[in-house]
C-alpha cells in the first residue's frame, strides 16, 4: 500500500524520494552490495552499449504501438466514410457496434459540468473503465491517442536537433498538470461547460481526422513546435489532464513494466527514451528496495524502455500471465 501511495504522488508531480535504509529488503541490501564492489561494472556497461550500437535491436514495441494506435483512428474514419457504423464518433465519445463508450476524462468533464450522470454515459465509462484498468490506464496514452503518436515523432524531430546542440530542452514542473487537472475540473463545474474539450489535442485531433480540419488545428501545431524548439514531450509530461485521469485508474493494473536488479547494469538507456523518466528511477544504483518491483502508475506502458534495455531488466507484464512477447 506504501508503494502504491508513493506512485501516486510522483504522478501527481513529487518527485520520486530517496528510499532510507527501513526501505530495502535484505536480499535488495546484498544485491547493491555485491554491485558495488563489481569493479568489472563499467566495462560491462560500455560493453552492453557497444554491442547494442554495433547491432541495432528493431523496436518491436513502438512498431506494435504505432501499429495499434494507427488502426484504432483509422477504424474511426472508415465507420464514417464508408457508413458501415462499427466504431462511430470519436474518441471523447463513441460506440463500438452500437455499445456506448466514453473517454474518461471527457465523461467527467460532462458530469461535472451537466451534474447529472446519463444512463448511456454512466454505461459507456463503467465499460471503458473497466477496459483501461486491465490495460493499465496511461496505456491508453501511448497505444490510443493520436496526439500522443505526433507527439513522439516531434520528440524524434527534437532529440536529433539537441543532438546537433540546435534547440535545449526546457523541463516543467510537473505538478503543473495535477493543477491543470483541478482548474478544468473547476471551470467545468463553474461554466456548466467542457472548456478541456476546446483545448484537447486528443479531441482535436479525432475530430479532425474523422470530420475533417479545422481552426483547432493551429492550436495542436502549436503545441508541437513548442515541443520541437523548446520543451520535450511538454503537454503530455506537464500539462494533460487525460493522461492524470488514466494514470490513477490504472494504478493498481494487472499490466505492469517490471524492473529486475539482478540484471541490471544499471546503463540508464532506458531512461534516456523515457517519455516520463521520473518512473524508472527505480533504476538508479542503489536505489531499487527490492530485487523485482513494478513501475510507478504514471507509466504509458509504451514499450520503449523494455526495448531500449540491453540486459533484459524490464519487461511488459501482465499479472498471472507472465511476461508478454
Amino acid at each position: 500500500m506504501n508503494k502504491l501511495f508513493e506512485s501516486l504522488t510522483v504522478m501527481l508531480g513529487k518527485d520520486p524520494k530517496r528510499p532510507t535504509k527501513e526501505d530495502f529488503t535484505e536480499q535488495a541490501i546484498a544485491l547493491h552490495k555485491v554491485q558495488r564492489g563489481d569493479k568489472d561494472r563499467i566495462a560491462h556497461i560500455h560493453a552492453e552499449i557497444a554491442h547494442k550500437k554495433a547491432n541495432k535491436i528493431p523496436e518491436k514495441w513502438r512498431r506494435r504501438r504505432w501499429a495499434v494506435l494507427i488502426a484504432a483512428n483509422l477504424l474511426f474514419v472508415l465507420s464514417y466514410k464508408l457508413d458501415i457504423q462499427v466504431l462511430e464518433g470519436a474518441l471523447t465519445a463513441s460506440r463500438f457496434v452500437g455499445f456506448h463508450m466514453a473517454d474518461l476524462n471527457s465523461a467527467l468533464q460532462v458530469m461535472l459540468a451537466y451534474k447529472q450522470v446519463l444512463i448511456n454515459l454512466l454505461i459507456g465509462t463503467v465499460t471503458v473503465l473497466i477496459f483501461w484498468w486491465l490495460l493499465g490506464g496511461r496505456t491508453f496514452c501511448s497505444w490510443v491517442c493520436p496526439y500522443h503518436l505526433l507527439a513522439e515523432w516531434a520528440e524524434i524531430l527534437h532529440v536529433k536537433l539537441a543532438e546537433k546542440k540546435l534547440v535545449t530542452d526546457h523541463p516543467f514542473d510537473r505538478r503543473g498538470r495535477t493543477v491543470f487537472w483541478i482548474v478544468f475540473a473547476i471551470l467545468a463545474i463553474v461554466t456548466g461547460y467542457t472548456v478541456f474539450e476546446t483545448i484537447s489535442p486528443t479531441g482535436i485531433l479525432s475530430r479532425a481526422l474523422i470530420y475533417g480540419p479545422g481552426i483547432a488545428m493551429v492550436w495542436v501545431a502549436t503545441l508541437l513546435l513548442f515541443e520541437i524548439f523548446y520543451s520535450r514531450r511538454a503537454w503530455c509530461r506537464y500539462a494533460c489532464p487525460i493522461g492524470l485521469t488514466y494514470g490513477l485508474v490504472g494504478a493498481t493494473s494487472p499490466l505492469k513494466v517490471t524492473y529486475d536488479l539482478n540484471t541490471c547494469f544499471h546503463e540508464a538507456e532506458c531512461q534516456k527514451v523515457c517519455e516520463v523518466p521520473h518512473v524508472l528511477d527505480l533504476v538508479v544504483k542503489g536505489r531499487a528496495t527490492d530485487v523485482y518491483l513494478n513501475v510507478g502508475a504514471d507509466c504509458t506502458h509504451c514499450g520503449r524502455c523494455v526495448d531500449a534495455c540491453p540486459t533484459g531488466s524490464l519487461n511488459l507484464e501482465f499479472k498471472g500471465l507472465g511476461e508478454l512477447l
